[in-house]
């Protein structure tokens, strides 16, 4: 018995084929390119969200309702992993107030932060409003990478 292939499937493909991006996430796509992260669906979403809207402080549990608010379909697991994913590829800055509570910051140059400590809110401060006149010396075979200052309100 001779099989014959339709002529269709008769096709090559000379280059690799090219993931394709919707538009509206192209600049997220560079981004996390840039950052040298893989442009999954998980990772595009969440960082269209995250970085087309300004600078900003989001919880991992924030960020997880604004995505379900908005269609995406993602594990609460997911977003803590891709929002230390992100942090490690230095897109993001973690925050921790609290032991408990932690939030990632999209303003990556220096500055401090307002915490209020009833609504949870976090509020940039500009590094040049804030003077540290005096930092003790780091213990032996350290050295001091930054200085966060996060200053407590009552609201």
């Amino acid at each position: 018995m001779t099989f014959l292939w339709p002529s269709f499937a008769l096709c090559y493909i000379s280059k690799p084929m090219a993931k394709m991006i919707e538009p509206h996430f192209e600049a997220a796509a560079e981004q996390l390119r840039t950052a040298g992260l893989r442009t999954t669906r998980q990772r595009l979403v969440l960082a269209e969200i995250l970085f087309g809207q300004g600078h900003r402080h989001v919880t991992a549990e924030s960020l997880f309702t604004e995505a379900a608010e908005r269609g995406a379909r993602l594990s609460l697991a997911t977003v803590y992993n891709c929002l230390h994913q992100f942090t490690n590829a230095g897109l993001l800055r973690m925050v921790t107030v609290d032991a408990g509570r932690a939030y990632f910051d999209t303003n990556l140059s220096p500055h401090h932060h307002f915490y209020y400590e009833r609504s949870g809110e976090l509020r940039d401060i500009p590094e040049t409003e804030v003077a540290v006149s005096k930092l003790p010396a780091a213990p032996a075979g350290a050295k001091i990478a930054r200085v966060d200052v996060i200053l407590r309100l009552e609201d």
